[in-house]
């Protein structure tokens, strides 16, 4: 590849799209599939094997591509002193070898987000088996369906969705920069991990992952898109698809690897270290395919376009962000060596907004008081169900809901129909698993008693979790409890982050912006150059406390342990403090203080109210009047 020369312009270009990057002689040969990539002398290789060799000379003086073998016809194989009818028509059918497979007829999906989009017949081969149509039955948003009555929508979906979208980006970068030399191989394998990168989602997607593996097994560090990894490989190696992909023209186990490696990065990561290019499946003049699917440096990718609209979508929530416009300006440019996708810099105030619509629908629906609750129960009847719920796997060996992730023959029987299949249980041993899940049903659910900050970043660990609950049951107020006797299996601590999606750092520092009087210089646009408005800070942490007790006597008490213990552990206010323990945040002086804002005034009735306004559930003020 080193040896690519400059484009070079082809004999029968009238216009601008026959300009071909030429290549030198090589030794080795590309693939048939690559011939978008063809100089001359790969050009003239091709008819040698075809048997059309007495015909290189005519096509070397003239400087045929492969590039330009897409658009020779009858005529100009005339021009070029091909005369004989039959000749031609032998070299046109060699020719149309080349791409015939993309003549074979795509089917149409009618998408509520995208429309009618055509899928390609290899994606279709992939949707079609029974891996993929397991995502059929995981909600693409878990508990949050509990919530939002309209968000029934599933992991299914939104994956074509994503696969489509990596084909619109990927397909927009080809057209508009030919010079990245992007072939009908790179097309398909992004397509294909658009459309396979959440094969490994598990019951109710995030909470399986986020929290009810990691209870079930501490011992291990698993994600999703470790399980995609192995799912992709069963789903390759189950369905015989290497034949079907060879014959599209795939390059195996190149392309398996670049798949793999778009979903979760590099495949060997203690291998890659210190290595300045750590992937297999493309070289570093490819590096921005890697920036489609899953964008590791600044987030911003296809999958989330994909889940902002169609989130958006099904839960009501009107979506500020446009991918359509992105994909008008997208652009690749060459940054330290590496070449980046970039946007135009009149885009930065755009791609601002994105990130608040990421943080407004976690806020919003994904990070819900009570969708979080019901995820949290629903994890809880799994627990207490993981080993007496027996999937068979691999050999006919058994496996539990937990352990399932390690074979993916199990793991493809389980999808949210375990919810059902323990609500509808007789058995002894589902017995208290079969009642959570029906407390959840009858909408019996664990109550919020309200919501805290840290004054300082915090290091949460399960370790944590269980210690503030020990100490929530401990924090009893001076004024006592009203003889309730709680305890801390009564308390369920969450500890939620929000942040623009790479925790306490600004992703648009990590984006590269190009102007319009320079297109191929990539610039960077800091904070400070685009409006005094912008968040300060990037993150936060939440922490939600949740009562298992729901009767009102528990409950009351249970909410002046939480102010207690807000009070003793020196985190921020409840937000309906003042009025679940008046009696409580006047003794937090640093609360008065901070009671509007950082010690502002509150304009209120004509007259300026000073900080520490309610004493005993009464104002107790000082007043100056507007002069």
């Amino acid at each position: 590849m080193s040896n690519r020369k400059r484009p070079l312009k082809d004999v029968f270009s009238s216009s601008d799209r026959l300009r071909t990057p030429e290549k030198g002689v090589s030794v080795v040969r590309l693939p048939d599939s690559d011939f978008m990539r063809w100089g001359v002398e790969e050009t003239c290789q091709y008819l040698r094997r075809q048997g059309l060799g007495q015909w290189e000379d005519a096509f070397r003086a003239q400087k045929v591509t492969g590039v330009g073998l897409r658009y020779l016809k009858d005529a100009e194989l005339e021009k070029i002193g091909i005369e004989c009818l039959g000749d031609r028509l032998q070299i046109l059918h060699s020719l149309r070898k080349l791409w015939q497979i993309e003549t074979e007829p795509n089917k149409v999906f009618n998408d509520p987000i995208h429309g009618h989009i055509e899928v390609h017949p290899l994606l279709i081969k992939i949707i079609d088996t029974p891996q993929f149509q397991r995502l059929r039955n995981l909600k693409q948003l878990g508990g949050t369906y509990f919530v939002f009555p309209g968000a029934s929508h599933n992991r299914f979906e939104h994956s074509i969705g994503v696969g489509y979208l990596a084909g619109q980006l990927v397909q927009a970068l080809n057209e508009r920069q030919p010079e990245l030399l992007i072939s009908r191989r790179d097309v398909l394998c992004v397509q294909i991990a658009g459309l396979c990168h959440d094969l490994g989602h598990g019951p109710f997607s995030h909470m399986f992952d986020g929290m009810f593996i990691p209870k079930a097994r501490p011992e291990i560090t698993w994600k999703h898109e470790t399980a995609s990894l192995a799912m992709f490989d069963y789903l390759v190696d189950d369905n015989g698809l290497k034949p079907v992909m060879e014959e599209h023209g795939m390059v195996l186990p190149e392309d398996l690897d670049f798949i793999k490696e778009q979903i979760a990065g590099p495949l060997n990561r203690d291998a890659a270290q210190g290595q300045k290019w750590p992937y297999k499946g493309r070289p570093e003049d490819k590096s921005f395919l890697y920036e489609i699917v899953a964008n590791k440096r600044n987030g911003i990718d296809v999958d989330k376009w994909d889940y902002f609209a169609r989130d958006c979508y099904h839960l009501g929530i009107q979506n500020n962000f446009d991918y359509r416009r992105f994909l008008k300006f997208a652009r690749v440019c060459e940054v330290d060596g590496q070449k980046l996708i970039c946007t135009r810099d009149k885009e930065v105030g755009n791609l601002y907004d994105m990130f608040h619509t990421r943080n407004c629908l976690h806020r919003r629906a994904y990070q819900h008081k009570v969708g979080s609750i019901i995820e949290t129960m629903i994890t809880e009847a799994f627990l207490k169900a993981d080993p007496h719920i027996q999937i068979e796997g691999s050999g006919g060996k058994m496996f539990t809901l937990s352990t399932a992730i390690d074979d993916m023959v199990a793991y493809t029987k389980l999808t949210d129909h375990v919810f059902e299949q323990i609500l509808n249980s007789s058995s002894e041993e589902l017995a208290e698993a079969r009642q959570i899940l029906r407390n959840i049903i009858c909408r019996h659910l664990y109550k919020c008693l309200g919501q805290t900050q840290p004054d300082k970043a915090l290091n949460v660990t399960q370790e944590t979790i269980h210690s503030w609950e020990a100490d929530l049951a401990r924090s009893i107020p001076q004024s006592g409890t009203q003889d309730v006797n709680l305890q801390p299996e009564d308390f369920v601590v969450r500890v939620i982050f929000m942040d623009y999606g790479m925790k306490e750092k600004n992703p648009i520092n990590n984006v590269r912006f190009y102007c319009k009087d320079d297109l191929t210089k990539a610039i960077q646009i800091r904070k400070n150059q685009v409006s005094k408005l912008l968040p300060e800070q990037f993150a936060e942490e939440l922490i939600r406390v949740y009562c298992k007790k729901t009767d009102d006597k528990s409950l009351e008490a249970a909410k002046k342990h939480f102010v207690q213990w807000c009070m003793n552990r020196n985190f921020s206010k409840p937000q309906d403090g003042d009025i679940i323990a008046p009696e409580l945040t006047p003794l937090k002086a640093s609360w008065c203080n901070n009671n509007n804002n950082e010690g502002e005034e509150a304009d209120v009735g004509g007259s300026q109210i000073t900080n520490c306004a309610l004493v005993n559930g009464h104002k107790k003020a000082k007043t100056q009047l507007f002069k």
